[in-house]
């Protein structure tokens, strides 16, 4: 029987691999992402389509608690069932610390947080629902373990989603619903690491570039994170051999924090 995997922040990035990577494990693919993304969404259905498997575009809004319910419950009326869910939208906003403003708080912490939390609720309502033993995997980062300069606001929500992870990993076991995270380390594919290596520059006064050399420079495997590499964990927390795992959070980042 095929299982039902959905992801936020599907429509692009890590979000789009992580969709491929579960197609390939035999997982009909929920793509949700804001409503303005269909058109990047439908790409990656193409994808899932071409490798076998059925894949729908669910338009969410992940800081809007009732949003996310009935985009889980769109994702298992059309697709006959829910079992992994996913929740990887994210945001990282890069400021001094003495720059942060409420604005940026409330906008990482509604999308890093909140938008967690709500998929959380969602996720293990349905499971309950439907008394699958579902699985709930949540985007941490490398930052939430080990703050980093530069990223107070983004390292902060990082360090909520592992704490979160934990209690609902807790809450949820007697529902035979594992709660687990993955932490990269920077992304080498995404744009986070000009915006980065900018505001480093203006701290320490290092010529553009330089920061990110010094980074990739402290990694034992000697690169920084692919979304392929991410995908796999995901894959791996997803899949059969993750049983017993729960309440965990996951580094992946060539060895970084060593």
């Amino acid at each position: 029987m095929t299982k039902v995997a959905m992801i936020t922040g599907a429509a692009q990035g890590i979000g789009a691999e992580v969709s491929r990577h579960l197609a390939q494990d035999g997982f009909d693919i929920a793509v949700a992402d804001l409503p303005g993304q269909e058109s990047k969404a439908q790409d990656v259905i193409s994808e899932i389509e071409k490798i076998g498997q059925k894949a729908i575009f669910v338009p969410v809004d992940v800081t809007d608690q009732a949003a996310v319910k009935k985009a889980v419950d769109e994702a298992a009326d059309k697709l006959g069932g829910f079992d992994v869910m996913v929740n990887n939208a994210g945001v990282a906003k890069v400021d001094k610390f003495a720059d942060i403003k409420p604005a940026d708080l409330e906008f990482s912490y509604k999308i890093n947080v909140f938008g967690v939390i709500y998929g959380i609720q969602a996720a293990a309502a349905k499971f309950e629902e439907l008394n699958v033993p579902g699985r709930i995997i949540n985007a941490s980062s490398i930052a939430g373990m080990h703050a980093f300069p530069v990223w107070a606001t983004y390292s902060s929500t990082k360090a909520a989603v592992i704490s979160i992870t934990q209690d609902a990993a807790n809450e949820y076991a007697h529902s035979h619903i594992n709660v687990n995270a993955y932490a990269p380390g920077v992304v080498g594919t995404t744009g986070m690491w000009d915006e980065i290596d900018k505001k480093m520059s203006e701290i320490n006064g290092k010529p553009i570039g330089q920061n990110k050399k010094d980074y990739v420079g402290t990694i034992p495997l000697g690169r920084t994170v692919e979304p392929n590499d991410i995908a796999n964990m995901v894959s791996f927390l997803a899949g059969p051999k993750a049983d017993f795992i729960t309440g965990q959070t996951y580094a992946v980042d060539g060895g970084g924090l060593l």
